[in-house]
């Protein structure tokens, strides 16, 4: 009997190509609308600045639009990236998410900036950027938890709401962090497959118990491609090559239909650098993506499974949710 895990999704609100940015949120919101009927636990937005093609930069307004056009799913971020803002700004908007929608707000954080250098600079985050991100951690963890009247700076509001914070990393340095705070802890696999049993490991083996959690808990990042064929899969899954290779060339990351063959689009020290950044892709019919999550599930200690859907046609891209939550490990949640 196959085990059961949450499954949850990762959305950057990618726009496709002659597309609006308004046709593309509404098209988050059905995305997330249809996830959250069919019982996925949490649907997160990450904070990237500066990228044609990716939406998702105002992270804590578009979580609050999300959750407005919602019921019950967890709407959180995937995650801020705290070296762009001042820990107070950040208490306060997501305080305030926690008021207007108690219960079903996450904060995810991360240590990357998220953009490029010049783009950083631009943010106008005074201090030492990613050195300082432990230091921000806790005082972010201060601010939401109950108000010091002794301290002359509250998160007003945010104070005593103590929503829910995790550790989002691609490396171990998160993984460390996350286990000695008690915090929960979520890795990108998505795009950085190559140390995930490593830090994931680390987490559990370091964990330290907390005011927040008393045991570890984990989420891995997955590439999905769900399709009702073999043939369908490998055909759609050139959607997301052809927008990692504009990442890899310096390129607009606008979503381009999918293609009948990557032949002449890459170069093979491409085509390995692309298939590399996507290697723990879950690609095919649902059985196929049964037995493929078999097997990963077989090589991870995990609590949580945090999928991204990069396909270009938004009904397609809804029916894959549909072929995800028919799968025996699928484990729904309605929104818990």
């Amino acid at each position: 009997m196959s085990k059961t895990i949450p499954f949850s999704l990762l959305e950057l609100a990618s726009v496709r190509e002659g597309d609006s940015v308004s046709q593309t949120i509404d098209n988050s919101v059905a995305y997330a609308r249809h996830a959250e009927s069919l019982g996925f636990r949490r649907f997160w937005l990450a904070e990237h600045h500066n990228m044609q093609g990716i939406s998702s930069a105002a992270t804590s307004v578009l979580i609050g639009h999300v959750a407005g056009k919602t019921a019950s799913i967890r709407i959180g971020s995937g995650g801020v990236m705290l070296p762009n803002h001042p820990p107070l700004v950040i208490a306060e908007q997501f305080g305030t998410l926690e008021h207007l929608y108690p219960g079903r707000i996450d904060l995810g954080l991360g240590r990357a900036p998220g953009t490029d250098p010049m783009t950083s600079r631009a943010l106008r985050r005074e201090g030492l950027g990613a050195e300082q991100f432990p230091q921000d951690v806790a005082e972010l963890q201060r601010l939401l938890g109950p108000l010091d009247s002794s301290r002359g700076v509250n998160a007003i509001p945010g104070a005593g709401t103590n929503v829910p914070i995790w550790l989002l990393g691609s490396s171990l340095f998160s993984a460390q962090l996350a286990a000695q705070q008690g915090l929960p802890y979520a890795f990108a696999g998505h795009f950085a497959p190559r140390l995930y049993q490593e830090a994931l490991r680390i987490y559990r083996d370091q964990f330290q118990p907390s005011a927040q959690l008393a045991e570890p808990y984990s989420m891995l990042a997955v590439p999905a491609v769900p399709a009702d064929s073999a043939a369908e899969a490998r055909y759609l899954s050139t959607t997301s090559y052809q927008r990692i290779l504009a990442l890899f060339r310096g390129q607009p990351l606008w979503m381009k239909a999918p293609v009948a063959s990557m032949e002449g689009l890459w170069h093979p020290q491409e085509e390995a650098g692309v298939k590399g950044f996507l290697g723990l892709q879950l690609l095919g019919d649902a059985p196929a993506i049964e037995e493929q999550l078999a097997q990963l599930l077989a090589t991870v200690e995990v609590d949580e499974l945090m999928v991204t859907v990069d396909l270009y046609d938004p009904a397609k891209r809804r029916h894959a949710l549909d072929i995800l939550a028919s799968l025996p490990q699928f484990q729904a949640s309605g929104g818990s």
